[in-house]
């Protein structure tokens, strides 16, 4: 999505019927408003690969952000990630294993405060909360006061979610072969759940990750707490996959001083290239085509 358009809500889905997306390999199995005890109901669009079959085991990649991956005839900015595209042609020539995609939709008005990482935004002082919540106010997208539910969100994707997918599909249900995956704020959400889950995701997928959490660059106290629980919370690199990239258009440009900080910390962590990959992406910016360039690298990392 180019400049900041991705931070308004794409309330569009709740306006009309929702198609299912047509794809140019394998198929498409829809959830219609999947019911949750934390979070509101969703859609959810399950990518199975050509030739999927019960008699197979296959690794999950849940994916945030579910109705702008497939077809961008269905999108709100006509882009899509065309994932079903770059997974089937990297499963067929062999590049991963074979694995399913979970696109879990977003909802909307809720997506920021979904997505938004919860313990450290709990961290901060309350002069910061007010800091952020002003921003947000500004930008239109809260009204009150900016409360973070991603720690709700994150149980329905491990505690309702993730049972029904193994339940209904047929899945490898071990950490080492189930991945999150996200851009921009989804991004962030996706770093959030390998530290929150560390013993059920093996992986991530952390594109244009948006941590100033704001389009705020200057007296933003929001990257600091996120390195701040970075730094106590990231899995062990020895037994977990992290991918980051970014590149320098659009919102985009607001990222390569806050990823190099990233890195350092990722570094410090004794996170090495067998287990940890940050790309700088050149003339790339933050939208659906920069981000489906980019994912075929990211599969073959983590899915290899």
């Amino acid at each position: 999505m180019k400049k900041i358009i991705f931070l308004i809500p794409i309330l569009f889905v709740f306006l009309i019927q929702a198609q299912i997306p047509q794809v140019s390999s394998g198929s498409i199995k829809r959830i219609e408003n999947f019911t949750s005890r934390f979070v509101d109901a969703r859609n959810v669009d399950i990518w199975l690969p050509d030739a999927y079959s019960d008699k197979e085991k296959y690794a999950v990649l849940y994916m945030q952000d579910g109705q702008m991956l497939y077809d961008a005839a269905t999108t709100w900015n006509k882009q899509a990630w065309e994932v079903d595209e770059t997974a089937g042609k990297l499963i067929a020539e062999g590049k991963t294993q074979k694995f399913i995609v979970v696109g879990v939709w977003n909802n909307g008005k809720m997506r920021h405060p979904e997505y938004f990482p919860q313990k450290p935004f709990e961290a901060m002082t309350k002069t910061e909360h007010d800091t952020v919540t002003a921003v947000l106010q500004r930008m239109g997208r809260v009204k009150d006061i900016f409360k973070p539910i991603s720690d709700l969100y994150l149980e329905f994707l491990v505690k309702e979610l993730k049972p029904y997918i193994d339940t209904h599909f047929a899945t490898k249900k071990d950490k080492n072969n189930t991945f999150i995956a996200g851009s921009s704020m989804g991004g962030l959400i996706s770093m959030y759940a390998i530290c929150e889950y560390p013993k059920v995701f093996g992986g991530a997928i952390c594109m244009s990750t948006h941590w100033p959490g704001s389009i705020q660059k200057e007296n933003n106290p929001v990257p600091d707490a996120f390195l701040t629980y970075m730094k106590t919370h990231l899995p062990k690199a020895k037994r977990h996959k992290i991918y980051f990239d970014y590149g320098d258009q659009t919102l985009d440009a607001m990222y390569p001083p806050l990823q190099k900080k990233v890195d350092e910390m990722m570094q410090n962590k004794g996170f090495s290239e067998k287990n940890w990959k940050t790309i700088f992406a050149a003339g790339d910016d933050h939208s659906e085509k920069s981000w489906r360039k980019r994912l075929g690298v990211a599969l073959v990392f983590l899915l290899k």
